[in-house]
């Protein structure tokens, strides 16, 4: 296990070195210039390349990127010259709301998606089976823009009982998010309504392949009542791919769900990020891209690493 993660460390270096690199050559395509984005098209050229000179924009985008890992590796994520602060307060101000609007989604939709995946297993080909797959598959298809504009017609609009849109306070402390919760049960809703979509059809397919298994029609045999069956034997194998699923949500829990936030103008890393694209702000596009390569790779080493505790058959090699 030890040389395991060791060498998949490496990997992970690796691939967020490549990932960084690309990014940064990307963007330096696309603003070769950074100095016109922050002092506006109506500067003289003079001016403008005077910044860049002074902020290091001037040089060939290699030079630019090994100071720029230089300062990353001292912590230093850049400065936003568009809202005038430096982009390791602006996420720290922003990640909290993410991680909660996230976090919570996460929990909500895999508590619902195992018991419901177990039961369409359990009932398959049933009228309940069809009536939840046909509904399933109308959330997974379903884009999350266009199922928020439904709840924010229905919930918010029509019935008035929650807002359309985040009206809680901006403060990063936890806290103050649980408490508004009114604002926050039509955003959560969205994201657990697509995830359930996905986590329970995945329930579903690995709980009927476990209830074929042998030990499952032993355990039957010696006359353990049904429930007993799926929730002492069944559910802990069926669970083992929700382990790989969580594990590759994590990038989610702080690189926030854009489309969501932008939706209901909630404060979070995906608005940010929405934001910085539509007013060219180089550096936190560079770092909020980047923060999301880091937590993906992240999240497939804990998904690896926690399915071998989960299932002590399988062995890392």
């Amino acid at each position: 296990m030890t040389g395991y993660i060791l060498r998949r460390f490496g990997t992970s270096i690796l691939v967020v070195l490549l990932v960084s690199i690309g990014i940064f050559f990307m963007l330096h395509l696309i603003y070769p210039q950074p100095g016109i984005d922050v002092l506006g098209s109506k500067a003289n050229a003079v001016t403008i390349a005077a910044w860049n000179k002074q902020n290091g924009f001037d040089n060939p985008w290699i030079v630019q990127y090994l100071d720029y890992i230089g300062r990353l590796l001292r912590g230093n994520l850049g400065y936003s010259y568009k809202l005038n602060q430096s982009v390791t307060q602006l996420m720290g101000e922003y990640w909290v709301h993410s991680a909660y609007l996230s976090g919570v989604s996460l929990v909500l939709a895999v508590v619902i998606a195992i018991p419901l995946g177990v039961y369409q297993a359990a009932r398959r080909n049933s009228l309940g089976d069809y009536t939840l797959t046909s509904v399933s598959f109308i959330l997974y298809a379903m884009p999350s823009f266009f199922l928020g504009l439904i709840l924010i017609q229905l919930f918010a609009l029509d019935l008035h009982w929650f807002n359309p849109y985040y009206e809680g306070s901006q403060s990063a402390s936890l806290f103050t998010l649980v408490a508004d919760l009114k604002d926050l049960t039509l955003p959560i809703a969205t994201l657990t309504l697509v995830s359930v979509a996905a986590y329970s059809r995945y329930m579903r397919s690995a709980s009927m392949d476990v209830m074929a298994q042998d030990y499952i029609k032993v355990a039957r045999a010696k006359g353990l009542p049904e429930r007993l069956v799926l929730f002492r034997h069944l559910v802990k194998n069926a669970s083992l791919p929700m382990v790989t699923l969580i594990g590759l949500s994590i990038p989610n829990l702080l690189a926030g769900n854009l489309i969501t936030e932008a939706l209901f103008d909630y404060r979070g890393l995906g608005l940010m990020f929405l934001n910085a694209l539509q007013d060219d702000d180089y550096n936190v596009l560079l770092a909020y891209t980047l923060v999301g390569a880091v937590l993906t790779v992240v999240g497939n080493l804990v998904a690896d690493i926690a399915l071998t505790v989960a299932d002590p058959r399988i062995r890392l090699a």
